[in-house]
């Protein structure tokens, strides 16, 4: 899959990668971006490469039956993506350990800290597990701004649009050391709120100080 799609996506779809200076050369890294696109989790590794990112992904993507689940099982799996139940608090807080164990363990772990995608196309309000998974490591965060991946893949549909260009945009990694020692809420709402205003820098778009509330399917 990392020798083949790579390729064939640039082939595709026009991709533009600014910022490759700031990608750091190794894990363990919190990758933290906005949300346009299904498409947006594959972006994303591709432009990092060579760094291998690894994404939590809803669990339904890897329990389909038949042969039309194992391909689904090896797609996902072939790209780093590791499956997650979604549900209930104590399912959120299972990711969240799940996320923290990931960069701990040296790898490049990618978070969106909106939860899911923007549908109005505007970047709302993150919600604090970006804040809690740096608590727990300690690791550093890229940030990264899509612009263009809802135009590729709009919502509700299944396969992307060819000649689509994509843009991926990366900042300065940024370091989370100061806030140890502060209260614990405080620190992740602060730490995830400067993660988004970097993430919008990038993105530039519209801010909206509200959690986005849509739902993935």
């Amino acid at each position: 899959m990392r020798l083949v799609v790579p390729p064939l996506f640039r082939l595709l779809f026009r991709l533009r990668v600014e910022g490759k200076e700031n990608i750091p050369a190794k894990g363990p890294l919190i990758v933290a971006s906005n949300h346009l696109s299904f498409i947006d989790s594959y972006v994303i590794p591709i432009a990092l490469l060579p760094l291998k990112v690894v994404f939590l992904a809803k669990a339904e993507y890897f329990e389909t039956k038949g042969f039309k689940g194992r391909v689904s099982r090896w797609f996902f799996t072939s790209l780093g993506m590791i499956p997650v139940a979604r549900g209930n608090g104590a399912s959120a807080l299972s990711s969240l350990e799940q996320s923290a164990e990931i960069v701990s363990g040296g790898a490049v772990f990618g978070i969106y800290p909106e939860g899911t995608r923007s549908i109005d196309g505007r970047l709302h309000r993150g919600r604090t597990g970006a804040g809690w998974v740096v608590l727990a490591t300690g690791a550093p965060v890229l940030p990264v701004g899509l612009i263009g991946t809802q135009e590729l893949q709009p919502y509700g549909s299944r396969f992307p649009k060819i000649g689509k260009g994509v843009t991926v945009r990366i900042g300065p990694v940024l370091e989370f050391g100061r806030y140890e020692g502060e209260p614990k809420g405080r620190a992740r709402r602060a730490i995830t709120d400067e993660i988004v205003q970097a993430i919008q820098k990038l993105s530039e778009q519209e801010y909206v100080p509200e959690y986005n509330d849509h739902q993935s399917k």
